[in-house]
This record gives C-alpha cells, sequence and structure tokens, in this order.
C-alpha cells in the first residue's frame, strides 16, 4: 500500500514538473553549474595528481635532495638571508660521497643561467628554448630516467677534465637531427663546440612540458664557460643502505656543517629533503586547491539551492487551491510534503545529472585539447550525484512544509 502511494506521489511530481519545463530547467541550472565545476574541477585535479604520482614513482622515494635554497615553490626573489648562504662547490658533492658511509652515490646538477638565452646550433637548425644543465657522471646511477638509448652518458673522465661532450635529450636530438644520427656529430652551445657522445632514453611530458628538452653537459665544463647561478647547483644522493635513509641524512648535514663552519646550535645554512618531503608539499598545494574548488563550488550550489527553495515557493503559491483539492479528497499532510520533496529532488538530481555529463565532456576537451591530463574518478560522480540530491532535500525541505500545513478550507477558497 504505501509502495503504491510513494509510487503514485513520484509520478505527480514528474507530471508537474514536465508542465513547466521552462521554470524546471532555470530551477536546475545553478545546480547543473555548480556540479559541472565540481566535476571538471576534480577531473584536473586528479589527472595532474597522476601525472605527478608517475613521475615521482619513477625517480624513486629514497633521494636526498641537497641545495641552497629551501624546498617547495618560490615566489619572487629568495630572501637576503638564503642569498647569502654560502654556495655549494662541487668539493662538497666529492666530501658526501667520501665521508658518508651510508651514501653511495652523489649526483650534481647546475642549470646555465635560465634568463641568458643560449642558442643550441648544428648547421642551420638552432633551437633557443633548450635547457642546458651540468651534470657529473653519477646521473644514471642516481636517476635511473637519465639512461642513454644510444652511445654513453658523461664519464668521469669528461667531468675531471671539463671535457667538451655532451648528451642530449630525445627531444632536442629530434630537433637538431631531424633526418641523421646524433652520435658523434658537433653542435655548438652558444660560441662553444661540443661532440655528442649520447642520445637519452625519452621521458615524455609533464603538464605538457618536454622533459627531454635540455643538453647535458659536465659541470665543470659548464662553470668554466657559462653564466650561471650558484644559489641553483643541487646535490641529489642515493643511501647504500635500505631503512637507513634518516641516519644518511644525519651524515650528510654532518658533514655540511663541518664544511661550512656552521656552529653549534646555529640553524643549517643549507637544505636536506627528501622526494617524501616534496610529495608531502605537493598534497598541501593540491589540499589547498581542492579547498578552493570546494569554495567555488559551493557558491553555485548554494545559488542553485536558493533558486529551488524560491521556485518551490512560487509553486505552492500557484497549487494553492489544488492543495486544498487533494486534501478534501484525503491526501495527507505527509503525502503533500513527500509529493514536494520529490519535485526539489527530482529537480535537483536531474541537475546533477547534467553537470556531471557537462563536466565529463569539459575533462575530455581539456584532455584532449590541451596540455593538461584530465580524469574522471567514480568518487567525484558519486559526490556531484549526492550533492545534487541533498540540495533539493535540503533547499525543499520549507516549501513542502509550507505546501503541507495549508488549512483545506483556507486552500479551496483561495483565488
Amino acid at each position: 500500500m504505501r509502495v503504491g502511494i510513494l509510487k503514485e506521489i513520484t509520478w505527480m511530481a514528474m507530471d508537474s514538473l514536465r508542465s513547466h519545463k521552462m521554470r524546471s530547467f532555470l530551477t536546475l541550472l545553478g545546480i547543473m553549474i555548480g556540479v559541472m565545476t565540481v566535476i571538471a574541477m576534480v577531473s584536473v585535479v586528479q589527472g595532474i595528481n597522476k601525472s605527478v604520482m608517475s613521475e615521482l614513482e619513477s625517480i624513486g622515494s629514497d633521494l636526498i635532495i641537497i641545495n641552497k635554497l629551501e624546498p617547495g615553490i618560490q615566489i619572487g626573489e629568495p630572501s637576503a638571508e638564503i642569498r647569502q648562504r654560502k654556495d655549494l662547490t662541487f668539493n662538497d658533492a666529492l666530501a658526501i660521497e667520501e665521508e658518508c658511509s651510508l651514501i653511495d652515490t652523489v649526483a650534481i646538477q647546475l642549470p646555465a643561467e635560465i634568463f641568458t638565452a643560449i642558442p643550441i646550433k648544428y648547421r642551420n637548425i638552432e633551437s633557443q628554448d633548450a635547457l642546458i644543465l651540468g651534470m657529473n657522471e653519477q646521473w644514471p646511477h642516481v636517476l635511473t630516467v637519465y639512461l642513454p638509448e644510444k652511445g654513453r652518458f658523461l664519464s668521469k673522465t669528461d667531468v675531471t677534465h671539463r671535457a667538451k661532450v655532451c648528451v642530449l635529450g630525445s627531444a632536442l636530438a629530434e630537433t637538431l637531427f631531424p633526418h641523421t644520427a646524433a652520435l658523434g656529430k658537433e653542435i655548438r652551445i652558444g660560441p662553444e663546440k661540443f661532440t655528442v657522445v649520447g642520445v637519452l632514453e625519452e621521458r615524455g611530458t609533464i603538464l605538457g612540458q618536454s622533459q627531454d628538452n635540455f643538453v647535458g653537459i659536465p659541470v665543470t665544463t659548464l662553470m668554466k664557460v657559462f653564466p650561471y647561478d650558484p644559489l641553483y647547483m643541487e646535490f641529489i644522493a642515493t643511501s647504500n643502505k635500505d631503512g637507513y635513509l634518516l641516519e644518511a641524512m644525519e651524515q650528510i648535514i654532518n658533514v655540511m656543517r663541518k664544511r661550512r663552519k656552521v656552529g653549534f646550535g646555529e640553524p643549517n645554512d643549507f637544505s636536506i629533503s627528501t622526494q617524501d618531503s616534496a610529495l608531502d608539499l605537493y598534497n598541501q598545494i593540491t589540499g589547498a586547491v581542492y579547498l578552493v574548488m570546494i569554495l567555488i563550488s559551493s557558491i553555485g550550489l548554494l545559488v542553485g539551492g536558493i533558486g529551488v527553495m524560491n521556485i518551490m515557493l512560487v509553486s505552492v503559491k500557484e497549487r494553492t487551491r489544488e492543495i486544498g483539492i487533494r486534501k478534501a479528497l484525503g491526501a495527507r499532510s505527509s503525502d503533500i510534503l513527500k509529493q514536494f520533496l520529490m519535485e526539489a529532488i527530482f529537480v535537483t538530481g536531474a541537475g546533477g545529472i547534467l553537470g556531471i555529463l557537462i563536466g565529463f565532456s569539459i575533462a575530455f576537451v581539456i584532455n584532449s585539447a590541451t596540455p593538461l591530463p584530465a580524469t574522471v574518478t567514480s568518487w567525484s560522480v558519486f559526490l556531484g550525484f549526492s550533492v545534487s540530491v541533498s540540495i533539493g532535500l535540503f533547499f525543499g525541505i520549507f516549501p513542502a512544509k509550507k505546501a503541507a500545513s495549508l488549512d483545506p478550507i483556507v486552500a479551496l477558497r483561495y483565488e
């Protein structure tokens, strides 16, 4: 009996919505926009998360990163305190390798001055936007993503003797040598000639930026012939013993403090972190993004909910006589309440479904037409639909109660 009554109430609610199509559409518009925003933004953030996590996993989680800058996203110029710190030196990396028993290898990285455009040329083909990186021979041992696909990597002899040799990222190799092999060829980096000894395996893109558009040269050679800022010298070390990462970091801190003459009780004048620290920082950033996303979508959903309540109040006013007739024929206040709640839930539920479909479409377009990755997750779909139905339930209660509480005699007299 109760199921039959509920079914009848449902059909009456749907008939009412069908008879006021434009009003119903305008009512669900705010909900649709809010849910669409949630789905589209969550898809982009999840896509970026997936891409970044994949990159971090490919690099490894047992790395120790030492540099002059504090870890994190740098906004604007470094502070005076950071600028006044002693620069990291090539010999610091050698000392860490020699004096830290828990350290296996130390890779050194130093980019050429990024604000100075240094062209890279082979004959009449030129690249203006490739990154020039000073490296030592340990990079393939620390980061296996830098393995050579053709030829070899830089050797210890190259670094020691400041040789003018280089390895190319796959994208730069394709740019400079589209129709010929790169190995053994001589290229110009600025005014200097370098011999290509290796082409590295392709790493792909992250957030639309190629990770293969660079040239690696011995770090000692870069320091001799190109402008650079020592602020950006970085060491990446690996431990030779599993489970002893913290102990290895302590050894590095002791060696660096001793070399840099940091007094007892004084803070470190360098930074040391791990990939896990970078991951924690990234999670904090994405957490803030999610918070902003919730705030933006909540405004749209709140406006949509107020719109639902407003339209439902108008509907109650217009249908006062109908409510009176229904009550006179035996309908209970609870039946009237359920009917108007069903109408509100149907409207917001339909808005949620449309928002989900449009959000899917936006995510697909972003993924296909822009460098940003976008991934639709099942939990975001469930969340979008659940929130839309909940809004209908919440904002529909007041109009539904008002309709249910009408006196049937007063309602029948209403014109």
